[in-house]
């Protein structure tokens, strides 16, 4: 099992839950509300301001899934969120030993 986490702009949220959608027996999303802000050495010319106030608003998903939905789930994250600016974003992706469901003990993966 897997564990897919990405930060991505909050106005992506509608097309990638279309896209997360329409992968076979995608298993499900958690969204959280993050704040952030780029690398300073990737963005030009910051005023005195713009380096107190940077934080934007951005969204966590995460995304539990077998090894094989990670290619699909990163792909469609890629599509639904890219404008091609900074600060579209990060995927990356972790390995989970155990999960186990809370209504009734079951082990998954």
């Amino acid at each position: 099992m897997k564990e897919i986490r990405a930060i991505v702009r909050p106005n992506r949220l509608e097309r990638l839950r279309e896209a997360l959608r329409a992968i076979p027996n995608f298993p499900g999303v958690t969204v959280f509300k993050a704040e952030g802000f780029t690398a300073p050495a990737a963005v030009d010319k910051r005023t005195v301001k713009e380096e107190l106030t940077d934080f934007s608003d951005k969204l966590m998903i995460c995304v539990l899934a077998e090894d094989a939905m990670v290619a699909p789930v990163r792909e469609a994250i890629t599509k639904a969120c890219y404008t091609g600016q900074i600060g579209d974003g990060l995927i990356w992706t972790v390995d989970i030993a155990e999960i186990h469901r809370i209504r009734d003990g079951g082990s998954l993966g």
